[in-house]
């Protein structure tokens, strides 16, 4: 793969340096501004007209167009938000100047996700959503990433402050392995979790050009992993979006000193882009991100045989908090007890009179707050740059690099600390009218990543150990209280307090010396990962528009490579890296039928994991235009996604059980063979079958019309069905042995075809003087699941949108107050399951320009009524969060 990259490289640089000849030729300039504020208008594509030679206005408002066409001539104007123009140029002896009559923006969006190739949003055969760069900087949320959570028909969860995972029809949890997300094309999910870590790794605010999710099934167009949508993260081209930008933001949350006191949050960024010539443009970004984190505070006692928690106090003998930690640890204290009887340290009388008669047996070890064993310290630092050339008019190549690093905290089987990670993603690229070709590489690093559930445990063990000092000593001073007569309840307070004394406390030396001693050991020793998993790509599509003329055909194929390499903390790779390769190919064809009026599309994809039998997924779409500006969409639409590099070779102690891989090598490791794991309650040693992808078939109607450029309407409702879906379950080894009892938590197929089906409707209606209100909201429901099977559905029967704006108040003014709402959901992880409750939350911010100096004010917040609320089980409880930004150039 590297020599593949390294002839890429030349290939680029070697086209950069050939030099080109060309006709004379003359510069046409110009300004452009807006026609009503005056204000300079910046990224205006500037064509003339008939050809493929034009620019964009840089910050200033200005462009120069080299032509050696012959005058008069005509340049076409355009922008997003305002009047298409033609301008007709009689000569180059003065310079140009334009005013673009803002319009109403509804239903303009160009979008690309939906077919692979340009198309308008209202004709898109399939439901999409978009956020363009006005969307994104009039947002209420603290950042672009977080007002995911605002499009329709979108669940957000919240593991962290810089952790947000999105998804759509539900199957959402910390971290979705079901939704892709893509950077520039690349597949942005950290290759050793293989989900993408929030946006901790990408684009930069201002570097964002647009954001478009396809909801639902995607994988025929984009590989595997597109069962619940597809995230696509464009960033601006320097060519297009030139000058100096910055935005300091600064905030403030926990404000009412619930969780801790209150503390500073910051986010600053800054972007550089230049074209320094017709051919060739640099760009540089940066930002940095810090807070002190939301914290998870949920100290109900946790059953594990009802799943869910329960009311009572900390005093229960087996009490384990949702998050408190190391309480996972328990024992029986009858079998603690027997042990002592057979080390002569106990009368067998004793035993009988005190320990024979107990029902309720386990204890568990005393636990630590979340806020002890967490890394709260939440920061995320992205830097980015790219190289451009263009090759010609049509064709560009670049070379693009994107690193971040963090901390934030992740609830997966346990709550993780990732702390210092670092991820690259580093691309080359050739990109032309027609085709594009590309190679990239996501390099990961742990960093100083931990397991927080596992830490407090082995913080307990090394101060005390279970087996030979706490158990023992606790069983034993339980005897001497209830000899003396004490309660059950008193002599196990007793015994917890005689076995707890001297314990390690936080905040104290001999806490954080055993805390710094676990944390930097690496499993299973310790805490720590030392995961340095990374993937190789490749990927062109070609769309052969100029060749064929009866219908539009587009191939493209792709090539991944993942390299595992954790060192046996995560996977079972002690011996050496672990490969896995996947392969894929599509191709797609529309036709226009009907003068135009409806539009079919075919489209398959084959894959191939290594591992697993290859995938077909066909896809086909159908668009009927029932009045200019408003169309009716059908779509037949399938899915997969071979299990994750997790799913197929984990092995990793969470605390309450050990995870393990699907594939027949793990059961090899673990004996399964010789020593049969068992369901809970059966007496039946459990049949492993294939373990096989995930697919879905997914069925949508919709409709989406733009009337009287004032009302946009969109509607869908869909039906979805999951064969051979992956979920996990629960497996026990030596189930009547308290002793050596081991509990696993495997991926398996489900038998069931699993049903999920749904509806989503948004109104955008624009009302004079520029207001703007907007609605939406969906509907999901799952049905026909195996009973006791964790499916993670974690989707909310209702949730709804609802906002009002303005960006033009005199010219100078904006605001947007929004208001979003959810129902309760049952929710369900391999960590801890429960309901959680249904939420609303008020956001609002306004803002204030100063087109003179180029710059913005804006003022807002988010949950501004500060009703603490968790998206998942054991996840944070998440407050306001209020801020103020100043930003250069960013309109």
């Amino acid at each position: 793969m590297q020599k593949i990259i390294n002839i890429l490289l030349v290939v680029v640089f070697t086209t950069c340096i050939i030099p080109s000849y060309a006709q004379t030729t003359f510069n046409i300039s110009g300004n452009i501004k807006n026609s009503s504020s005056k204000e300079l208008l910046p990224a205006v594509s500037v064509t003339i007209k008939n050809t493929t030679m034009g620019t964009f206005t840089d910050d200033k408002g200005n462009f120069i167009i080299p032509t050696s066409q012959s005058f008069p001539l005509t340049l076409v104007v355009s922008s997003i938000g305002f009047e298409t123009q033609e301008i007709q140029v009689l000569s180059v002896n003065e310079p140009v100047s334009i005013l673009l009559k803002p319009t109403t923006a509804l239903g303009q969006d160009v979008v690309v996700s939906a077919t692979r190739v340009a198309t308008k949003i209202l004709e898109s055969p399939v439901s999409i959503e978009r956020m363009n760069t006005s969307f994104i900087r009039e947002t209420p949320a603290p950042s672009f990433y977080d007002a995911l959570g605002n499009l329709k028909g979108v669940t957000t969860v919240t593991s962290s402050i810089g952790f947000v995972t999105p998804t759509t029809r539900g199957f959402g949890s910390s971290g979705n392995l079901r939704l892709n997300q893509l950077i520039d094309g690349m597949d942005n999910q950290a290759p050793g979790l293989n989900f993408a870590v929030g946006n901790i790794v990408g684009v930069t605010e201002l570097d964002v050009d647009n954001v478009e999710l396809l909801p639902g099934a995607s994988s025929a167009l984009y590989g595997s992993g597109g069962m619940n949508g597809t995230l696509l993260i464009n960033s601006k081209n320097p060519f297009k979006h030139q000058g100096f930008s910055f935005q300091i933001k600064q905030g403030v949350n926990h404000i009412d000193d619930y969780e801790r006191p209150s503390a500073p949050y910051y986010d600053w960024s800054a972007r550089w882009a230049k074209a320094l010539s017709n051919r060739f443009a640099v760009k540089l970004t940066a930002q940095y991100t810090q807070a002190q984190d939301w914290q998870g505070q949920d100290e109900r006692n946790y059953s594990t045989k009802l799943q869910q928690p329960i009311s009572g106090d900390r005093t229960a003998i087996g009490y384990n908090g949702v998050n408190m930690y190391g309480d996972e640890s328990n024992f029986s204290i009858k079998l603690v007890a027997r042990s002592l009887v057979n080390a002569s340290k106990l009368s067998q009388a004793t035993y009988g009179q005190i320990f024979a008669p107990i029902v309720d047996s386990v204890v568990s070890r005393t636990g630590y707050k979340e806020r002890d064993v967490v890394d709260y310290n939440a920061y995320n630092v992205k830097l980015g740059g790219s190289l451009h050339y263009k090759i010609n008019n049509t064709t560009e190549a670049s070379l693009t690099g994107y690193w971040g690093s963090g901390n934030t905290v992740y609830t997966g089987a346990a709550r993780y600390s990732l702390k210092n990670l670092a991820i690259g993603q580093y691309k080359a690229e050739v990109k032309g009218e027609n085709f594009h070709a590309r190679l990239y590489t996501t390099q990961e690093d742990a960093g100083e990543t931990y397991n927080a559930t596992v830490l407090a445990q082995l913080i307990n063990e090394k101060w005390a150990p279970t087996k030979t000092l706490w158990a023992p000593t606790y069983a034993l001073v339980y005897a001497q209280a209830r000899a003396l007569g004490q309660s059950e309840a008193v002599a196990h307070a007793t015994a917890r307090a005689k076995a707890d004394a001297n314990r390690v406390l936080p905040g104290t030396a001999a806490f954080k010396e055993i805390y710094e001693d676990v944390r930097n050991k690496a499993i299973p020793t310790g805490a720590l990962f030392t995961d340095k998993t990374s993937l190789y790509a490749a990927e062109g599509m070609y769309n052969f528009a100029k060749e064929i003329k009866f219908a539009e055909v587009q191939v493209g194929a792709s090539y991944k490579l993942y390299s595992l390499n954790s060192k046996g903390t995560l996977f079972i790779d002690t011996a050496g890296r672990i490969n896995i390769s996947e392969i894929g190919a599509f191709v797609q064809v529309s036709k226009s039928l009907l003068e135009d009026r409806l539009k079919l599309t075919v489209a398959g994809r084959y894959d191939k994991n290594e591992n697993f039998t290859g995938r077909f997924t066909p896809r086909f779409t159908a668009v009927y235009k029932i009045a200019k500006d408003n169309n009716l969409r059908l779509s037949y639409q399938t899915a997969y996604r071979f299990p994750s590099t997790q799913d197929q070779y984990i092995n990793l102690n969470a605390g309450s059980a050990r995870l393990i891989g699907g594939l027949p090598v793990l059961r090899d490791i673990h004996h399964f063979n010789t020593n049969p794991v068992y369901l809970e309650k059966s007496n039946t040693p459990y049949q492993f079958k294939e373990f096989k992808p995930e697919s879905v078939s997914s069925y949508e109607i919709g409709y989406k019309g733009l009337i009287q450029k004032k009302l946009l309407i969109d509607v869908y409702g869909y039906y979805s069905e999951y064969t051979n879906f992956i979920n996990r379950i629960t497996l026990i080894q030596n189930p009547n042995n308290d002793t050596t009892r081991k509990i696993f938590s495997t991926l398996v197929n489900s038998d069931r075809t699993v049903k999920v089906y749904g509806a989503g409707l948004s109104v955008d209606y624009v009302l004079p003087k520029d207001f703007v209100v907007s609605a939406n909201g969906s509907y999901n429901q799952l049905s026909n699941a195996e009973a006791g099977v964790l499916t993670n559905f974690n989707t909310p029967d209702v949730r709804y949108n609802f906002s009002i704006s303005n960006n033009n108040i005199c010219g100078k003014y904006g605001f947007n107050v929004g208001f979003h709402w959810q129902s309760s959901v049952k929710y369900e992880s391999s960590f801890i399951n429960g309901r959680v409750p249904a939420y609303g939350t008020l956001d609002a911010q306004v803002s204030m320009k100063f087109p003179e100096i180029r710059s913005l004010i804006k003022m807002g917040g988010t949950n501004i009524l500060n009703h603490y609320y968790t998206t998942a089980m054991a996840n944070p409880q998440v407050g306001a969060l209020y801020y103020i930004s100043f930003g250069y150039n960013v309109f």
